[in-house]
């Protein structure tokens, strides 16, 4: 497994590849001791081609443990101000996509674009802030520019328990159970056609199912 996540990445260098796998492998041991991390439906994401996954956004966990979860080397979006010493030598090793406070910005979104244009996975999530609740939230429709400017399939995710262990506000996470739910992938076919709200609509309900099979997960767990 090691050797073809090598060698199915040429576009990177060896450093760069080793070290996301390094990072992943450290993170996957933490979270499955700590957080008893759980993945359904990993079939589901698509081996090859442009994919932009869509999750509800609970904790600073989130991109963590989808990055874990996903068989294939994640494209991560940060907030600009991340990309600072000692912090920033990793987003940039990980080859991190830089984005405004305010959103995506039109860098981000171009970087983003030239991802999914060399058929990458980039990891977005479409409410555009952490829920404070832990429920999912409105999406913004911001996503669907990527998806009418390159043929991409959406694929949605639900993830519960990371709220719990990591609330916003608290500066330190803890201990807890996080089940994460793949959903039916909507091909880039599916969308001909439909308006920003339809494409966003049609997004909001698969991620809304993903989002409660994990809930049931997470309780059925304890």
């Amino acid at each position: 497994m090691f050797s073809d996540f090598l060698i199915n990445d040429p576009r990177r260098s060896p450093f760069r590849r080793c070290f996301y796998r390094f990072w992943q492998s450290v993170w996957q041991v933490i979270l499955l001791l700590s957080y008893k991390v759980r993945v359904h439906n990993q079939h589901l994401i698509p081996a090859t081609g442009a994919v932009l996954l869509c999750s509800n956004h609970q904790s600073n966990l989130d991109p963590i443990v989808i990055g874990c979860v996903c068989p294939r080397r994640l494209n991560f979006l940060a907030k600009q101000g991340l990309f600072k010493f000692p912090l920033g030598v990793i987003l940039n090793l990980l080859d991190c996509i830089p984005i405004d406070r305010h959103g995506m910005g039109i860098g981000g979104m171009k970087e983003t674009l030239r991802r999914l244009k060399k058929k990458e996975p980039v990891l977005i999530f479409p409410e555009g802030e952490r829920s404070r609740d832990g429920e999912l939230l409105p999406l913004m429709n911001g996503f669907v520019a990527l998806v009418k400017r390159v043929p991409t399939v959406i694929v949605p995710i639900g993830i519960d328990g990371a709220h719990d262990a990591w609330p916003r506000g608290t500066a330190l996470p803890r201990l807890g159970r996080v089940q994460v739910v793949i959903g039916e992938p909507i091909q880039s076919e599916q969308m001909e056609g439909l308006s920003d709200d339809e494409i966003s609509a049609l997004l909001f309900d698969r991620m809304s199912v993903c989002f409660e099979q994990a809930k049931r997960c997470v309780h059925r767990a304890k």
